[in-house]
């Protein structure tokens, strides 16, 4: 399931030895007491969802799939961590990458965030912020990207694609062509969706190492195939986006992460408005959820 070198690409410090992963201990889901389940993935959804001003959620498009790269980690921690991640990327329908393919999931760990993450953009700006609209976030948020002291950061680069063929639904530079879109007749629904086409992901070694590297692994994970807000609030939840603070939180992913993540990747991104496109998620999650739980569990949460 390796789909890329698991060998650095970049200039990083040094390589730090992985300590050996113990056996993952499998923790129930819990549900926050005294709101109904419905209004808790809803709140869930809300928190977590974060794609550009303006646009729909985006996910990876599953004729082109992903290839994941890991940089400055030991060979089989990196393949590890590489195939963990592709894992989740097969759990939603995603083809990966061979051996030797060109990663579009780049994770890259290192002891100073802020500097990797600045000779990065300084590099290659045109990577991080293409020139049309919507591809990915403001300035001032990538500003804060090269800037944070989070232990993980993340950043999509994303593209509006045209339902039918999946070519760009924007001009591109240097291209003189008009893309040609279908209208259709409902003001609800649209033929463009968002589908993302790169994640950068850089992670301070100095600020997880108290993390195993399955936890690691599905955080990654959690956070590549999703547009999640950095600046999220989701302690009362069941999730591992919650394991850096806590890492006592989640053991691996969980069925509430891989319930959200089955949503986005199960629903149809025709909604005009991203809030209708949020509302969307969140009822399928909301349906796996109480499948889940079966009547007497999601009555027994105030549903």
């Amino acid at each position: 399931m390796a789909s890329s070198l698991a060998v650095s690409t970049f200039a990083l410090a040094q390589e730090r030895p992985a300590q050996p992963d113990p056996e993952p201990t499998r923790v129930d889901d819990i549900v926050v007491q005294g709101m109904p389940l419905r209004d808790q993935v809803t709140t869930f959804v809300d928190a977590v969802t974060a794609p550009p001003a303006g646009r729909a959620p985006a996910r990876w498009a599953d004729r082109a799939g992903v290839c994941v790269g890991v940089a400055n980690l030991g060979r089989d921690s990196a393949q590890f961590m590489v195939d963990r991640v592709s894992e989740v990327a097969l759990l939603l329908d995603m083809p990966v990458g061979e051996p030797g393919c060109s990663p579009n999931v780049v994770v890259m760990l290192t002891d100073d965030a802020p500097g990797l993450a600045a000779a990065l953009v300084e590099r290659s700006p045109n990577a991080f912020r293409p020139h049309y609209a919507g591809a990915a976030g403001t300035v001032r948020k990538l500003d804060i990207f090269v800037a944070s002291d989070r232990p993980a950061r993340w950043w999509h680069v994303a593209m509006p694609v045209t339902g039918e063929s999946g070519n760009p639904a924007i001009r591109m530079p240097g291209d003189d062509r008009i893309p040609r879109v279908k209208v259709p007749l409902s003001r609800l629904t649209t033929t463009i969706r968002n589908e993302l086409r790169r994640a950068f992901i850089i992670v301070d070694i100095d600020q997880v190492e108290h993390l195993t590297l399955t936890q690691l692994s599905d955080y990654v994970a959690m956070v590549a195939f999703a547009q999640i807000d950095p600046d999220h609030e989701v302690g009362d939840f069941p999730s591992i986006l919650n394991v850096i603070a806590v890492p006592t939180a989640a053991s691996e992913m969980t069925d509430w992460d891989r319930a959200y993540l089955q949503a986005l990747y199960g629903v149809e991104l025709n909604r005009r408005r991203p809030s209708s496109q949020r509302g969307q998620i969140a009822a399928d999650m909301f349906r796996d959820r109480r499948a889940a739980a079966g009547d007497e569990g999601a009555q027994s949460v105030g549903d």
